[in-house]
């Protein structure tokens, strides 16, 4: 009897929520077609990140974590995948991307990264796309999920919004401490502390972009940053830097 409950709640939500579920759907569906392109074509940046993992089987299992989370999400009323009307808050992401990226690249020109940082061009182009689309639901819609129902679960008397900002908070520290831990010993003390602010930055921008507009711009964000800072960079910093 809960078990058929469950079913028809989450078909009622399904319902209420068609336009959110149909941009999930499109942003997978282009997202699969730009990881079958690379795949296909013989190209395997994606082992950096998952060895031999197939990467087909790897984002269509992505996209069905993100689709389950996002149903929990929803169902709370907590955070959207895409509002309409959010032209604002695109403009303003793409904006402070924009400039964040042309400071990584200043900071690349002072202490220079390794020379494989970046996937190489013209792959970079379908390759960035797909990989930021794993990352958001990895690095941040999968662990603030987690870390949501554990806080409202154990500490029932605290304020939401006091659980959701320290949720936010803990989830804007995961990838600053991924992409730093490689750099220890290599780099100068001030340059792995300011990788890890600006990454923490842009970590807890996005969320709040998440939590103010919806899923849709916070990818945007990153996409913009990836443009400027692996894909234009990337091609540019092989012929300036080495």
């Amino acid at each position: 009897m809960q078990k058929t409950a469950v079913m028809i709640n989450i078909k009622e939500l399904i319902s209420r929520e068609r336009l959110q579920y149909l941009v999930f759907l499109g942003l997978s569906l282009a997202v699969m077609a730009l990881i079958g392109i690379i795949y296909f074509a013989g190209k395997q940046p994606f082992e950096r990140f998952i060895g031999g993992i197939n990467p087909l089987l790897t984002g269509l299992l992505i996209i069905v974590l993100g689709c389950i989370l996002f149903t929990f999400l929803l169902s709370r009323g907590l955070f959207a995948i895409y509002q309409k009307g959010n032209l604002k808050g695109l403009y303003l992401s793409a904006g402070l991307a924009a400039i964040l990226g042309i400071i990584m690249i200043l900071v690349d020109l002072k202490i220079v990264f390794p020379a494989d940082t970046n996937i190489l061009f013209p792959a970079s182009l379908l390759f960035y796309p797909a990989i930021g689309f794993f990352v958001e639901i990895i690095f941040h819609v999968l662990p603030l999920t987690l870390i949501l129902i554990t806080l409202t679960y154990f500490f029932k008397n605290v304020r939401y919004q006091n659980i959701l900002w320290t949720s936010i908070l803990l989830v804007a520290m995961l990838e600053p401490a991924y992409q730093t831990m490689w750099m220890g010993g290599q780099y100068p003390l001030w340059a792995v502390a300011y990788v890890g602010l600006h990454v923490f930055f842009i970590n807890l921008f996005q969320l709040l972009v998440f939590k103010r507009y919806d899923f849709i711009t916070m990818y945007s964000f990153r996409l913009v940053y990836y443009l400027f800072w692996h894909i234009g960079w990337g091609y540019i910093r092989l012929r300036v830097l080495f």
